[in-house]
């Protein structure tokens, strides 16, 4: 696959979550998304564990029922939400986001493939240090993303189908003690560009030696 002509910060600052301006009738070929994978296997894992696994999901009737409980969770996720706060700027995307949002959440299930990625973990998660954990999995999934990106293809960063991850992983037949840490809806995107997105100024949330 001929990758776009990326710089690393140009990768790294236009890799956006792609929610409305997903393709949902292009095929997207599996090996692709293999591609992208392998790519994330080269992450950073604690202690070199790699103990990831990576649910791919192409069915059209899997793909349906976990949209539908995406949809369930967004909705009531949607209508728990606070109006959004800060400058103008930033209440500007918030809406924007809010109604990319919106449309994924109906149409979650009709996403040519969706990626959930997995960690070995304890039916309970462990009381301390989580950090530890997610932060063994985590990684490779923004690297899954970052190598989708550079392929043609978007994708957006979500957790709220953890509301039904029991439910899920019983679908999809996941072992009780490999836990869901992220999904990530991935296709073809329309349109040719993406830009950095706003951000408030480093000097709001800068600490150098103390807070």
């Amino acid at each position: 696959m001929t990758l776009l002509p990326l710089d690393p910060d140009e990768l790294l600052t236009t890799t956006r979550s792609v929610r409305t301006r997903l393709d949902l009738d292009r095929p997207v070929p599996l090996e692709l998304v293999k591609e992208c994978l392998q790519v994330a296997l080269q992450a950073p894992t604690g202690s070199n564990a790699q103990t990831w696994h990576w649910i791919v999901v192409t069915d059209p009737e899997l793909r349906a029922q976990i949209g539908e409980f995406y949809r369930r969770s967004y909705n009531a996720y949607r209508g728990s939400r606070s109006a959004p706060q800060g400058s103008v700027e930033k209440q500007a995307a918030s809406a924007r986001v809010v109604t990319s949002a919106d449309w994924l959440g109906d149409h979650m299930g009709e996403v040519p493939v969706l990626v959930i990625a997995g960690i070995s973990a304890g039916e309970e998660l462990p009381a301390a240090n989580q950090a530890g954990l997610w932060g063994s999995l985590l990684p490779a999934a923004w690297s899954y993303q970052l190598a989708a990106r550079a392929r043609g293809l978007g994708t957006a960063w979500t957790t709220l189908h953890l509301v039904y991850e029991k439910e899920i992983s019983e679908l999809l037949g996941i072992p009780p003690r490999v836990r869901q840490g992220v999904l990530l809806p991935t296709a073809y995107y329309k349109g040719e560009t993406f830009r950095p997105a706003h951000r408030e100024p480093l000097e709001t949330v800068l600490h150098v030696d103390h807070w």
